[in-house]
């Protein structure tokens, strides 16, 4: 019989904007619901159907800013002109009671983490390739011509971060990346009516 695979406590993920983090999180998730999800704080306004306290904690700049000053962010960045930050006291508590938690956030807030937790295991998610990518954004619909020009440019210098990252994962197609972050982080391909 197989051994029980132990999940990683503190999983980092991340990757370009477009990339397709947000779906893998969610797939992961719907596989896996012992898994806990930091939910950040943001200065940007909501999109349509996000919901406070589910998709982000929305602050104003003020706000946010005296969070950083106070210490109550585990990493922070600013990302397209807002901030963007994970609240620390949520994930201390669930790491000190045994659940293992998946942080999705910026490269910056990625190495903020890998200094103040270098234990955490931090997962890079690339694109199949930079055309995929602004496939992907322009998709998406929600940015103007400005904005996914700076995504793109953004895009091309996390890329070469890839090096810093324990593991790389190619969201080329998702059942094959959401098998690959499950082994990665101890998951293994468990489903939740508990067959295998």
């Amino acid at each position: 019989m197989a051994a029980t695979p132990t999940p990683r406590p503190l999983t980092v993920l991340t990757g370009p904007s477009g990339v397709g983090k947000g779906t893998l999180v969610q797939l992961l998730r719907q596989r896996h619901p012992q898994l806990w999800l930091s939910v950040s704080a943001t200065t940007r306004a909501p999109r349509p159907g996000e919901q406070e306290g589910v998709h982000y904690f929305f602050h104003s700049p003020a706000s946010f800013d005296a969070l950083v000053e106070g210490g109550g962010l585990l990493e922070w960045a600013r990302f397209a002109g807002n901030g963007y930050g994970t609240p620390r006291a949520a994930v201390e508590e669930r790491l000190a009671r045994g659940i293992p938690v998946l942080l999705e956030i910026e490269l910056e807030g990625a190495r903020q983490v890998r200094r103040h937790c270098p234990e955490a295991f931090q997962v890079f998610v690339r694109p199949p390739s930079l055309e995929e990518l602004e496939r992907r954004i322009r998709g998406r619909g929600t940015d103007s011509e400005e904005a996914i020009v700076r995504r793109l440019a953004r895009a091309e210098e996390e890329l070469t971060a890839e090096p810093e990252f324990d593991a790389v994962v190619v969201n080329h197609e998702l059942p094959q990346a959401v098998a690959e972050l499950e082994q990665l982080m101890g998951l293994g391909a468990c489903r939740t009516d508990g067959t295998a």
